[in-house]
């Protein structure tokens, strides 16, 4: 029981975080400075807590290496946020996260063995595409709204790529080249590779704020201090979902596709408590799309 429940932690934290950050509001700017600056917060509070070494030498360059893929990857996040709305954004966001996570999985780390799971987790992958597609449709063929959404999209596809890097510079000590270049080069616990990620958003986030000092300095607004609220969701979560994935509680499978949920819980908060409407039939597009995605990624964690 107490598993699960620290399984649903993240559930609740990244279905939450794109909703609390938008209704905080501010620019993108502001919002990747305060959730980086609340996650930051996260990280030093486990590791007093729990007493957890920093990784030294290679492995810290990859943990700030795969903060800074995050901070990347969320900064484009915020400004999907801004053009269509985070509930549209997320599903789009997570789909892409899956399958990019699943490929440098199977083909990387040769987690699909065999003909057959490749072939069964590529058709996951399409499902996911098209869960994620049937989200973003749309009654309302207005070209400005059309507009957005590509826009959107590309920015996802950008992002995307650090997303990828949050997740696999820290498995880079899993990969037998890398132990072959780097010797010292060992896989990390999620534990120890926290902190380092956490530093590597806030540096993305900083210089990301510092590039934009001509237009405004979010460095001297409330809203950017506001947003660590944003940033202890995110943060909590990532922690959770570190611990739920241990072999001694739920499992990375597991824990995995109880976090995927977290895509549901964002699209519906963003449609219901930031009122980002759809019509009925919309939203049951939306919610058929969630579903494929869900049952997708459960497919492919398993494979």
């Amino acid at each position: 029981m107490l598993a699960l429940l620290i399984g649903i932690i993240p559930v609740i934290g990244w279905g939450f975080f794109p909703t609390v950050s938008s209704k905080i509001g501010g620019k993108p700017s502001n919002q990747i400075l305060g959730a980086t600056m609340g996650a930051v917060i996260v990280g030093l509070v486990v590791l007093v807590v729990t007493g957890t070494k920093l990784p030294t030498g290679f492995n810290l360059f990859l943990g700030v290496l795969s903060g800074c893929g995050w901070g990347f990857g969320q900064i484009m996040a915020f400004k999907g946020y801004q053009l269509v709305g985070s509930s549209k954004v997320m599903p789009i966001t997570t789909a892409l996260q899956l399958i990019v996570t699943a490929l440098w999985g199977a083909f990387a780390l040769s987690s699909w063995p065999g003909a057959v799971n490749k072939i069964i987790g590529i058709v996951a992958l399409v499902v996911i595409i098209l869960g994620a597609t049937l989200t973003t449709w749309s009654e309302n063929k207005e070209t400005a709204g059309a507009s957005a959404l590509r826009k959107t999209v590309i920015l996802q596809v950008i992002g995307v790529i650090g997303y990828w890097l949050y997740s696999a510079a820290p498995q880079v000590g899993n990969l037998t080249w890398a132990k072959g270049i780097v010797p010292e080069t060992a896989p990390m616990s999620g534990l120890e590779a926290f902190l380092p990620q956490t530093l590597g958003m806030l540096l993305v986030a900083v210089i990301y704020g510092i590039l934009n000092m001509k237009e405004e300095n979010v460095f001297s607004q409330k809203v950017s201090y506001t947003q660590i609220i944003g940033g202890f969701f995110f943060g909590i979560a990532a922690l959770s979902y570190l611990v739920a994935a241990q072999p001694a509680m739920l499992g990375m499978s597991t824990a995995f596709v109880l976090s995927q949920v977290s895509a549901v819980v964002a699209t519906l908060t963003g449609i219901y408590m930031l009122h980002q409407e759809k019509t009925p039939k919309e939203m049951a597009y939306t919610l058929f799309g969630l579903a494929l995605i869900v049952i997708a990624a459960t497919v492919t964690a398993f494979l």
